[in-house]
């Protein structure tokens, strides 16, 4: 870093911190909300959320081999094979944007095309199950289906547009061996040994984040009531399967590769966090943006409404299942049902602790065209659906 960009840096802190505008009310109760997301999320997500997905991602880049990868995700995949799994993935794990994060970064580095890692970073959290059965409980039935079809479609045609905005550079990476398909080394463990243990990691993450329904939804709300017994029976067969199949060395490896997810996710997404609360508040709360812009900038089914709806979305962070209450109160104050729908496509799916993570996993080119992407097609959606129904 030059001398020269070194003074601009401490330059521009130095006027930010002279210029705090601490004496404002708004600026007072953004701090407030910023530090009280921040908490929030440390309390309800870091822990059961992304701690299982490290593992998770730790495991892909130990113990699944690069050939296995490019067998489903990989640029020479047949293409309906990798982006059917990947479009589907989300019903599955049934994560939040920021925790399906390491599991993108873990399926990426081993050799993972773009376009199917795309669309396996977008399905796995907008096509959560729960999440779209409680928006057609709420929100109402038709809003259910297109939140369904419109999120798998999503996936699929993003990551599709995607690979082909950066073929070459998918053709580079190929050049530089990063997703050669190189020798595949005999198996350390039969399959379903491997299969077990990472089913084993992916029951615990879905259980222990078990939303709890607003409503009896059947199963669903069983399963809820039963959460911590079945993330504990799965607990204890994940920690039979370390000590009877695996050794010390492999062990130690997959932690090492857990902790270098966390070093790389975990500070971004937090300043992200805070951020977001910085700028938008806690639902419910204020903001240095005032809640009543949003409600005022979102009614009807105009154009600007749906990209309005679509961008704020994008920049929010939704934990898995509050974007149907948050929708529901603000449908109650005039939000069209058009933007209502693009913020569904667009929010769950991003948030800005997201965009700064993807960022420093395929950097800020990539990055900006998938949120382009989403943000764009959530509009046209929105407007598509708010003037159908």
């Amino acid at each position: 870093m030059s001398e020269k960009r070194k003074f601009l840096y401490i330059l521009g802190a130095f006027l930010v911190a002279y210029f705090l505008p601490i004496q404002w009310p708004r600026f007072q109760g953004a701090v407030f909300e910023s530090l009280a997301l921040v908490r929030w999320y440390a309390r309800e997500h870091v822990l059961l959320c992304l701690v299982p997905a490290f593992f998770i991602a730790g495991a892909i880049a130990v113990f699944v081999s690069q050939a296995s990868v490019l067998k489903y995700f990989g640029a020479a995949a047949p293409k309906a094979l990798a982006y059917g799994v990947a479009s589907v993935s989300g019903s599955i794990l049934a994560v939040c944007s920021c925790t399906v994060l390491p599991l993108f970064s873990g399926i990426y580095t081993r050799g993972a095309g773009l376009g199917p890692a795309i669309a396996f970073l977008y399905s796995g959290p907008a096509i959560n199950v729960l999440a779209i059965i409680l928006t057609a409980r709420v929100l109402g039935l038709e809003m259910g289906v297109a939140r369904a079809v419109g999120a798998i479609s999503f996936s699929v045609v993003i990551g599709l547009l995607m690979h082909l905005l950066f073929l070459k550079e998918e053709l580079a990476r190929i050049d530089r061996g990063e997703i050669a398909l190189g020798e595949n080394p005999e198996p350390a463990r039969p399959l379903w040994k491997d299969a077990s243990y990472f089913f084993s990691m992916v029951a615990i993450l879905v259980f222990l984040n078990w939303g709890a329904p607003q409503q009896e939804i059947g199963i669903w709300s069983a399963v809820y009531r039963v959460k911590w017994v079945l993330s504990g029976l799965f607990l204890v067969l994940l920690g039979f399967m370390l000590v009877r199949w695996f050794r010390k060395d492999e062990l130690t490896e997959w932690v090492g590769a857990t902790w270098g997810f966390a070093k790389q996710i975990l500070p971004l997404l937090l300043a992200g966090v805070a951020a977001a609360g910085l700028l938008l508040g806690r639902p419910g709360h204020e903001g240095l943006i005032p809640s009543e812009w949003v409600e005022r900038f979102v009614g009807g089914n105009s154009i600007g409404a749906n990209f309005f709806s679509a961008l704020v979305g994008a920049f929010m962070y939704f934990a898995t299942l509050t974007e149907v209450p948050i929708l529901q109160g603000l449908m109650g104050a005039g939000m069209g049902k058009g933007p209502a729908l693009a913020l569904l496509l667009a929010g769950p799916a991003l948030s800005l602790p997201n965009m700064l993570v993807i960022n420093g996993v395929i950097g800020p080119k990539k990055t900006f065209a998938y949120c382009s992407l989403v943000v764009l097609m959530a509009t046209a959606t929105g407007l598509l659906y708010g003037s159908l129904f």
